[in-house]
């Protein structure tokens, strides 16, 4: 197992990715809520860009008394990425589809030590 510097930590703002190549593999880190994520930047589904696609909180329907649908929110902790191509969406936290389970993105290791990220290949 191998491990590459990324960048800084100063040059990842909250909310950003940062594309690189290690091991001759495309690799997305991800900055969320003061956390990183790294996730090989290639959709299980057809081979997209997963990394590159907007990031989105998980939509959630309201019903109320009498199963009544009173609208739709969103779930700020459980935000999705979603691969651009197609619009498959994967849980940031797990890298998981969020309907099948079984397809989920490649996950690695993220670590930040002196200022610096890290992944593990």
């Amino acid at each position: 197992m191998a491990e590459h510097f990324v960048c800084n930590i100063a040059e990842l703002a909250e909310g950003s990715v940062r594309i690189f190549e290690g091991e001759g593999l495309e690799i997305g880190v991800i900055h969320h809520r003061g956390g990183y994520y790294a996730y090989q930047n290639l959709c299980p589904h057809q081979g997209g860009p997963a990394c590159e696609g907007r990031r989105l909180p998980q939509v959630v329907d309201v019903i109320g008394d009498g199963g009544v649908f009173l609208g739709q929110k969103f779930d700020e902790d459980d935000m999705h990425i979603v691969c651009p191509w197609h619009g498959y969406e994967y849980h940031l936290e797990t890298g998981a589809h969020v309907c099948n389970a079984a397809l989920k993105l490649r996950k690695f290791g993220v670590e930040t030590r002196e200022g610096g990220i890290y992944v593990r290949i």
